[in-house]
């Protein structure tokens, strides 16, 4: 049987029953009941608590609007399917910086919002990715005790981390604020998760309904380094809006039926001031020589090959300077295996060794700048084995056999890239025409075809089948930042040949996995945008629902604390963005 990887169950540790209402204790002013810190000598009162919280929110909120962190968006309108749930017919995406002005703003990357790519809605509210950033809080001006009722329900276990666990409700009539609930750590006591809906906070979409919607959010937060909790990941999810009064609006078509994925991280890329770095420079020897006496001039063809590589160091250098590339890691190395396989199965001959790195966004896209290959993070994500992975690895590989351009060495000039963050992805537009696109496909099935992977070709096929079958429905999914389309207009236009080789998909089949859901393969720290695979042990399908391909599912990261390295000093804030 085959399985898929689904995110760890937290593990949750009852205390003894025991509830603070905090509202209650502050009119008759008396103190609120005690809670146990384990770990720790005497109690901690549950207004503490809640004040020490608060304390701390505040220096995560300030580090949010000073940081700019990025912040990525993707949305699935679904509708009911009686075998298999809630299905993605329709998406949105965005992508850009976190913003915070008169409030939290997502400031997109060179993509204008257009109206008809909303929710499905009566009609398109403007700044839908507002919204969604504005539920990466549960309040901005944070959970104070003037404004909120806490009352306290129990202690519980996210990963590592021991949280006090309080529910939330506004004070007054409850019609605008956070209600739900809260997880406070009880080392530094930060906030660390927190489900429920923030009414009031989508003000832009209350011109679309006689009542404000309240879209329903479940956030986390990651813990950096010591003391530095930043957002990470937030879920919303709506299939039964039920804030409307009339007949007409409260109708099947014109409610909102979502779900969708909020990422934020790149903490470290918006905050680092580079300029800080020439005080390290020393210059210990008047003169430099070179240790080769005489060293000749580089020929004409080395000085090409110098050139382009210019333009490939340029690209990536700057990608990664703007968060949207993750830095060179493990998860890198273990791409290279499958790549190398290809390559010497197939006796590739290379004058430089190709690597590979990945680009931390969601749509499904590969492409290759010079002699790096370059997957999307979604695309990873959601391959179901090996043989797919080396599919995507050997298209690029194709190209690269083939002798394709495979830089434009106008980035060798370093003002082309000179270009405002929000820019970037517009000016990178790796495109390929469709004389090298089809060469590829028949390079690609001719290196499998000599490669470990021959004999598993109908698996890698399936993949593509169902990416096909999808394209209709996920268009935003499937549209690349920088590489060309897998799938146009409803239409495969890469590997078909392969796709026809794969067997049927069989959906109600708890065997047959063609692809995987979102967020199934790579955890990303949302400080330094550092890639690692997901690790957590295949779990066996009880049900149709649970295969839905390329769907949007909740993530519940595992909290673990940061630990200073052995014998190295406890990093501030200040030299974490100095880094």
């Amino acid at each position: 049987m085959r399985f898929v990887r689904l995110p760890l169950l937290l593990a949750a540790l009852l205390a003894p029953a025991m509830t603070a209402s905090i509202a209650s204790a502050q009119a008759n002013d008396q103190k609120a009941p005690a809670a146990q810190t384990p770990g720790r000598a005497g109690q901690v009162a549950a207004n503490d608590i809640i004040d020490r919280m608060n304390r701390a929110e505040r220096a995560v909120l300030e580090r949010l609007r000073a940081s700019h962190p990025l912040m990525e968006v993707y949305i699935q309108n679904v509708a009911p399917d009686e075998a298999r749930g809630w299905v993605p017919i329709d998406d949105n995406y965005f992508l850009g910086q976190l913003q915070f002005d008169d409030g939290p703003t997502l400031r997109p990357f060179g993509v204008r919002e257009e109206p008809g790519v909303k929710l499905r809605l009566a009609a398109s509210p403007p700044r839908l990715g507002d919204a969604f950033a504005a539920m990466v809080a549960p309040d901005w001006r944070v959970l104070d005790r003037k404004r909120y009722e806490f009352t306290y329900v129990r202690r519980e276990f996210l990963g590592e981390s021991r949280c006090f666990v309080f529910d939330v409700r506004p004070l007054r009539d409850g019609r605008q604020g956070f209600v739900g609930r809260i997880w406070i750590e009880d080392r530094d006591y930060n906030l660390v998760r927190f489900n429920g809906a923030s009414r009031g906070s989508e003000k832009m979409l209350s011109g679309v309904f006689k009542r404000t919607l309240s879209f329903h959010m479940d956030g986390w937060r990651v813990n950096v380094a010591p003391g530095v909790w930043v957002p990470s990941y937030v879920y919303s999810e709506e299939t039964d809006l039920n804030g409307t009064s009339s007949k007409k609006s409260s109708s099947s078509k014109q409610q909102a039926r979502f779900k969708s994925q909020t990422r934020i991280w790149g903490y470290q890329a918006q905050t680092t001031d580079r300029t800080g770095s020439l005080t390290t420079i020393r210059i210990d020897e008047p003169h430099v020589a070179d240790s080769a006496d005489g060293a000749a001039q580089l020929s004409p063809v080395l000085s090409q090959r110098r050139w382009e590589q210019e333009a490939e160091a340029n690209v990536l250098e700057r990608l990664e300077a703007i968060g949207l590339l993750a830095p060179a890691g493990e998860a890198d190395k273990v791409l290279e295996t499958v790549l190398n396989n290809l390559v010497v199965t197939n006796n590739v001959n290379l004058e430089r060794p190709l690597h590979s790195r990945i680009l931390l966004t969601s749509p499904l896209e590969s492409f290759t700048v010079g002699r790096t290959i370059v997957l999307s993070r979604g695309l990873i994500d959601v391959l179901p084995d090996e043989a797919s992975l080396a599919t995507m690895l050997a298209h690029e590989l194709s190209h690269v056999a083939l002798g394709h351009q495979l830089i434009d060495t106008k980035f060798s000039f370093a003002d082309r890239l000179m270009v405002p963050d929000g820019e970037l992805l517009p000016a990178l537009r790796f495109r390929r025409t469709q004389k090298e696109e089809a060469a590829a496909d028949e390079k690609t099935i001719e290196l499998l075809g000599k490669s470990p992977y021959h004999d598993k070709l109908a698996d890698a096929g399936l993949f593509l089948r169902a990416l096909s079958e999808h394209a209709k429905q996920l268009p935003r999914l499937i549209q690349p930042h920088i590489g060309d389309y897998m799938a146009a207009n409803a239409q495969m236009t890469r590997l078909a040949d392969l796709m026809k080789q794969a067997p049927p998909l069989m959906k109600d089949n708890l065997e047959q996995i063609a692809a995987l859901q979102l967020g199934a393969r790579l955890v990303v720290d949302p400080w330094s945008g550092r890639v690692a695979l997901d690790r957590s042990p295949a779990v066996p399908l009880v049900s149709v629902r649970e295969k839905v391909p390329f769907a949007v599912t909740p993530l519940m990261p595992v909290i673990r604390y940061a630990h200073p390295l052995v014998g190295a000093p406890v990093r501030t804030v200040g030299e974490l963005r100095s880094n």
